[in-house]
């Protein structure tokens, strides 16, 4: 067993401490979880990819996350955080491919598939897992036995059972459709992996010509943003209403520079109002396009091949399609076709990888039927079986689903798991031969290579060449990493009856529609369960002037820098005390630098606590409890306090309010734990042993439970200071992840003790507030005035020394204020009023205090105006983002608060010069 360090050195070193209850956890096993009588609360990370480092984006995701379970293993939960790794499909390929270059000088057709997936495989034995240590760096409690990849044993065996099963439902089919194309990647990319950007391109208006005039018709103009797939035109279709082109339909027209015959057709899906009505229909390269084809039995020419190259185009063949599109404008000018040229803004779709524009292309490809899986799900969300913070999500996912496309999982890559389909050798040669009259033999879904095709006898069998898309495998991740694809019967797998399904996802929005709406399908289908409870949506950082990170930006904040420089709590506080459900956290280093500080404050304020007191004297709680009588106001405002915000945080968890959880206990912690309670408890320790005991009691129970509160969001500094007051506490836990924190702290205020003390807060704060505005040194004693209620009066004479000492005053009087003083009105505990006023008589040099405040008053009168003209503004307040203008709302009223006292103070320091003529 370690031996508690009970010696705390002056200076908190975050690095020597972090590495020591590192070690003190691995040796414990600290989020480790099996099976129990307990509630489980699982959660399941999102998978990083193998390639990553750890970016700011990891560090919030599961920053969050850990706070989270470790609230949910203090609270009596069997908390299971399972972590592990995504093959990352095209992205990892593409990191290997440029490794690959870089080093042998090779592309991976020069390996071969085999050889090169070697080569894959043995990266990732070396560098795979480098994201899951940094995630153990910043104190993340997985259950690091757990850990699973999606291409491990476990989560492959799951894929293939997935794929199989759906396949054999009829939910998988293998068809000829318009896809999204990578030319880059040289792949298929499903319809949400394509990421759309606004471009200024331009609107070409081509002319058709008749081949026939129709009336005084001799062509038809057409609008265009990709005039070189033209070429691949089967027809020109107008909408049957547009009685601009009434009489045309069914003419023929003339193709441009091909010189290819083709229809005028009229379908409901052409959108009259862009731009001349009438629309090019290229069937092969786009989807609307491929749709009209279909339902006009159209022919389907392919002019662009998988490289982003023209084929079989006749003098444009092997052009770049962005070479062919300036090529084909020029001749389109030349020969007198091209109307007008305009420019154009729209959304131009890119490979979310790589960032190449996609090409629209048909190919065969696998897809997988989403109608009846999205219906499913779309049902349990609106029934409320999955529940999102914040809700708005909830409405843009059940929209989402609800215009869902089949949705196609395969792509032409190498590494992934490859599509458990084989075909009979035999049966294509004789399907052949028979030029399709003869199908041949039916494809065969199977995990492993059978033995022989069950159709023929034929023993020679190909698997099919595709891999299947990284989010099939990732939709499975919930239930596959309790080993469904081994054994997928709940009576007899104890993992997967007792975690599924989990309880929160915490996730990302950009990754919604990717990820998390298809883990609902997925586990809806399979186990007729929702994969878990509540989704928890957190935004993506970015800088200080709202800047997404990136490199080319040069704004990208380094996670572990930042633990290097401040400490790995001042890097999740950071996070954690910034973040709202739903909304983009915007850093800076002053983020850092506060939870460093804060970080420093605890340690601080512990190491006073444990030099200022005696060794422990009994339970501390049972102390309180029975010498409830000797608790000063102070104790009494600071239990309920206490108890106020642990209900509170409870609160926030349960409503994964993880942001106002942090800045409560931040609060709490510095305002009214450090600056009000530790110095009206310095007062108390100094008067009778009894009272000492009493406060010593109260000062242990609130600090064992602040660093309680505070573990899930800062564990290894309060894990540090627990073990350093080994003996003084009242729980006997040897570490403090492992503690629980208690439902109900037992001493809720007395409201009348507990007010009392506020209201000398109030009074203290105010006085504090004119000593700053008067700039007083720290050693003035300036008298001070109260003036209120007898009531109140007699009740605050009791606690005169506490005034005086909290305030750095000299005397203490009840009364009117006295001449020359600086004053302020403010609301006790009871709803009296009460003027505080400071005397300054011989402290301040009366003209030389009006200018400078007349100085800062100007200032402050021209920084309202500029506020106030920005307010009226109807075009920013109509705008901007509400959290920007209620921002600046904010600071308006605050400045106008500070512009009235300064008013005031200008007019008591007019009244010093009165009295004196």
């Amino acid at each position: 067993m370690n031996k508690p360090n009970t010696d705390l050195p002056t200076a908190y070193t975050p690095r020597d401490a972090e590495e020591a209850v590192h070690s003190f956890w691995q040796g414990r096993a600290i989020g480790g979880s099996a099976p129990d009588s307990r509630e489980p609360y699982a959660i399941v990370i999102p998978p990083p990819n193998i390639t990553g480092a750890l970016h700011m984006g990891h560090a919030l995701n599961n920053t969050l996350q850990d706070v989270i379970i470790r609230w949910a293993r203090m609270t009596g939960y069997n908390a299971c955080w399972v972590p592990g790794c995504d093959h990352g499909g095209i992205a990892t390929q593409n990191v290997v491919e440029r490794l690959l270059q870089k080093e042998q000088r090779k592309h991976r057709h020069d390996l071969g598939r085999d050889g090169f997936l070697e080569f894959m495989w043995d990266w990732r034995r070396k560098t795979g897992d480098t994201i899951l240590m940094q995630l153990r760096r910043i104190g993340c409690s997985c259950d690091w036995e757990r850990t699973r990849f999606t291409m491990d044993e476990t989560c492959s065996a799951a894929v293939y059972r997935a794929f199989i099963t759906l396949y054999e439902q009829g939910l998988i089919y293998r068809g000829n459709r318009i896809v999204n194309w990578c030319p880059r990647c040289r792949t298929a990319l499903a319809d949400i992996e394509v990421e759309y950007r606004e471009n200024k391109g331009s609107l070409w208006h081509l002319r058709y010509p008749l081949k026939q005039p129709v009336g005084s018709r001799t062509h038809i103009v057409v609008a265009t943003t990709r005039p070189e797939t033209m070429l691949g035109d089967t027809a020109v279709a107008v909408n049957p209403s547009d009685e601009r082109y009434a009489g045309l339909v069914g003419a023929t027209l003339i193709l441009p520079l091909l010189n290819r015959e083709i229809p005028i057709v009229a379908d409901e899906l052409v959108d009259a109002g862009f731009g001349t009505g009438a629309v090019k229909v290229t069937p092969a390269h786009d989807p609307v396009d491929f749709q009209i084809a279909q339902n006009h039995r159209l022919p389907f020419l392919k002019v662009i091949d998988d490289d982003g190259r023209m084929q079989d185009v006749g003098p444009y063949s092997g052009l770049d399609r962005f070479e062919c599109r300036t090529r084909v404008v020029a001749d389109l000018e030349t020969r007198g076709l091209l109307e007008k040229t305009e420019p154009y803004r729209h959304n131009v779709g890119a490979c979310y990888r790589c960032a190449t524009v996609i090409e629209p292309t048909t190919s065969d490809q696998w897809f997988v039927r989403m109608e009846g899986l999205a219906q499913r799900a779309a049902d349990a969300i609106a029934a409320g079986r999955v529940r999102y913070h914040p809700e708005n999500w909830k409405d843009n996912t059940l929209a989402w689903l609800a215009n869902i496309k089949d949705w196609c999982i395969s792509r032409q890559i190498w590494w992934g798991h490859r599509i458990p389909v084989w075909y009979c050798d035999a049966g294509r040669r004789k399907a052949e031969a028979s030029r399709g009259a003869d199908p041949g033999c039916p494809p065969i879904a199977s995990a492993g290579r059978p033995e022989r095709c069950p159709a023929c006898g034929c023993a020679e069998l190909t698997q099919d060449p595709d891999v299947l898309d990284t989010w099939f495998s990732s939709a499975l991740w919930p239930f596959s990493v309790f080993g469904w694809g081994v054994n997928p019967d709940r009576r007899t797998n104890r993992d997967l009856a007792y975690y599924y399904p989990t309880k929160v996802l915490v996730t990302g929005y950009e990754i919604l529609y990717l990820w998390v709406a298809r883990m609902i399908m997925m586990g809806l289908h399979f186990l007729d369960e929702v994969p878990f409870g509540d989704v928890y949506v957190h935004g993506i950082v970015r800088d200080a002037h709202g800047k997404k990170m990136s490199k080319s930006l040069g704004n990208v904040i380094d996670p572990l820098e930042k633990t290097a420089a401040y400490g790995t709590d001042a890097l999740r506080f950071a996070l954690a005390h910034s973040a709202m459900a739903g909304k983009d956290l915007h850093l800076t280093e002053e983020h850092f630098v506060s939870a460093r500080n804060f970080m420093n404050k605890l340690y601080n304020m512990t190491r006073f606590v444990r030099m200022n007191l005696p060794e422990r004297a009994g339970n501390n709680t049972d102390t309180i409890a029975r010498e409830r009588n000797r608790l000063t106001i102070a104790d009494e405002w600071i239990l309920g306090r206490l108890s106020e915000v642990s209900a509170g945080i409870t609160e926030a968890f349960r409503g994964y309010l993880i942001g106002t959880a942090a800045r409560t206990l931040h609060d709490c912690t510095w305002f009214s734990f450090c600056d009000w309670y530790l110095e009206a408890a310095k007062l108390a320790m100094a008067d009778t042993p009894e009272q000492r005991r009493v406060s010593s009691a109260v000062l242990m129970h609130v600090l064992e439970n602040i660093l309680k509160l505070l573990h899930p969001f800062a564990p290894f500094i309060t894990e540090h200071l627990w073990r350093s007051l080994a003996g003084l506490l009242d729980d006997a836990s040897e570490s403090l992840a492992e503690a629980r924190l208690p439902e109900r702290l037992p001493f809720p205020a007395d409201a009348a003790n507990a007010g009392l003390f506020e209201s000398l807060i109030r009074i203290v704060s105010e006085l504090r507030s004119l000593r700053n505005e008067f700039r007083l040194p720290q050693n003035t004693r300036p008298d001070v005035t109260l003036s209120l209620s007898p009531a109140m009066a007699e009740q605050l004479k009791r606690y005169e020394q506490w005034i005086l000492r909290l305030a750095q005053a000299g005397s203490l009087r009840f009364g009117d204020k006295a001449a020359r003083s600086a004053a302020g009105v403010i609301t006790l505990h009871d709803g009296s009023a009460a003027e505080v006023s400071l005397a300054l008589e011989g402290l301040v040099d009366a003209g030389r205090e009006r200018e400078r405040l007349s100085r800062e008053l100007a200032e402050v009168t021209r920084y309202l105006a500029g506020m106030e003209t920005r307010l009226a503004d109807e075009r920013f307040t109509s705008r901007a983002p509400a959290e920007e203008v209620d921002k600046l709302r904010g600071k308006h009223t605050a400045a106008l608060a500070r512009k009235l006292r300064l008013d005031q103070r200008l007019r008591e320091l007019e009244s010093f010069s009165s009295e004196s003529r």
